[in-house]
């Protein structure tokens, strides 16, 4: 049929039209709720409402997909955020920030990940399993530098940054960011 290079492409291809999926279904679920129509994802992400359920026959397929897709990406800004060489109490705060966003974010799917259902079950372990190293490595980096004490865990810290998120989704007075900061700012030697 076609060349060897082919097949790779279209893989690439169908991860980079998933992601964009992905991508769109999380911005209208923080927008709009997890309830949000299809249609609008669709919209947002450039496709008709049969791609989407082609790749995520239900709703929870796609929550479940949505919040997988971005605890990869806070994971995956980890590793890029190491070795990009800035101060690692620096690296640190830029991961938190993107933690946090996640965190806010993921409140939109919280009542939804919080059901019953067996589907959502694996989804907590999974994010402490991608993140948890992530972050400890991240501490590792600024206690070897001498930036941050040495005996913050990384379960205390990501636990911390969560407890001061609780309510940034539903109260416009509080400023769980700025808190967020004066913790970090406080970890420093």
């Amino acid at each position: 049929m076609g060349d060897d290079g082919e097949a790779p492409r279209r893989r690439a291809d169908a991860l980079r039209n998933e992601r964009t999926l992905l991508d769109a279904a999380a911005a209208v679920f923080v927008a709009s709720g997890v309830e949000a129509p299809v249609r609008d994802i669709a919209a947002r992400a450039g496709v008709g409402v049969a791609t989407i359920y082609r790749h995520f026959p239900t709703r929870a397929d796609l929550i479940i997909a949505v919040y997988r897709h971005q605890v990869e990406a806070c994971a995956e800004a980890g590793t890029a955020l190491l070795e990009g060489g800035t101060a690692p109490h620096a690296t640190l705060g830029r991961w938190i920030d993107l933690f946090v966003d996640f965190l806010v974010a993921k409140h939109g799917l919280a009542a939804a990940l919080r059901s019953d259902r067996e589907e959502f079950d694996a989804l907590h372990a999974y994010f402490l399993d991608r993140l948890l190293p992530v972050c400890a490595r991240l501490i590792d980096a600024a206690v070897a530098a001498g930036e941050i004490h040495a005996r913050l865990e990384a379960y205390d810290l990501m636990r911390g940054v969560g407890n001061l998120c609780i309510g940034a989704d539903t109260d416009p007075r509080y400023d769980a960011r700025r808190l967020v900061r004066l913790l970090i700012a406080g970890l420093r030697s």
